[in-house]
């Protein structure tokens, strides 16, 4: 049980049906000696709420490839009971001056029924991103970073997984697929942990944050 609670500001300002990219220098976190637990960490946590007519599904023409199977359907604003799924959160401001170790377990992105699943995802600078193909299809993987390195790898049916690393923190930007231009992805990389992302009742939790006041963001 901890005897403090987290205070956090929110500044919940959708800019995009995926969250709002704000700019590079906020996804960054101060440099400093590396941050170590203490025990007294807390978690963030709140629900997305949404107001206001609900976009219809977009429909999807997936004749270029009979091997794309699911709901020809997408989502652009996925509600459920007025709370709203895929947005990103991350603390803006508040943190200590320190540098915070970078994981080694991989973040997944795979490709399902010629969709990106997850549609919205965080990492931080040099995590390792493991790309899947669940199809039985080839993809094409092709992020659009403005301040990391672009590829475009191609991704056959069956073939393994693919790994890359972002090296620098970078607001949420998008991924395509060229060969299905339908499917659409968006991956934000931050120097620190602290970040979430609203599950499909709007709720999102910020874990094992040391004690402070902190600007939130979406």
């Amino acid at each position: 049980m901890f005897s403090w609670r987290v205070i956090a500001v929110f500044l919940l300002v959708l800019a995009s049906a995926f969250g709002a990219a704000c700019g590079k220098e906020e996804t960054a976190a101060p440099a400093g000696p590396l941050w170590k637990p203490s025990g007294n960490e807390g978690n963030i946590a709140g629900v997305i709420n949404f107001t206001g007519a609900v976009p219809a599904p977009s429909k999807l023409d997936m004749t270029s490839d009979s091997k794309c199977e699911g709901e020809n359907f997408l989502d652009d604003v996925v509600v459920k009971d007025g709370k709203l799924q895929n947005v990103f959160v991350f603390v803006k401001s508040g943190l200590p001056q320190a540098a915070f170790e970078t994981p080694t377990d991989a973040v997944a992105l795979d490709q399902k029924g010629c969709r990106y699943v997850p549609r919205v995802l965080g990492i931080q600078a040099g995590q390792p991103l493991k790309i899947v193909n669940s199809d039985q299809t080839n993809h094409n993987i092709h992020p659009l970073p403005r301040v990391n390195r672009e590829f475009d790898d191609s991704q056959m049916a069956g073939q393994g997984p693919i790994t890359r690393k972002f090296k620098h923190p970078e607001a949420i930007f998008p991924v395509k697929c060229n060969t299905h231009t339908w499917m659409r992805a968006h991956i934000a990389v931050l120097a620190h942990p602290f970040f979430a992302i609203s599950d499909s009742n709007g709720a999102f939790t910020i874990k094992d944050v040391p004690p402070g006041q902190y600007t939130l963001v979406t």
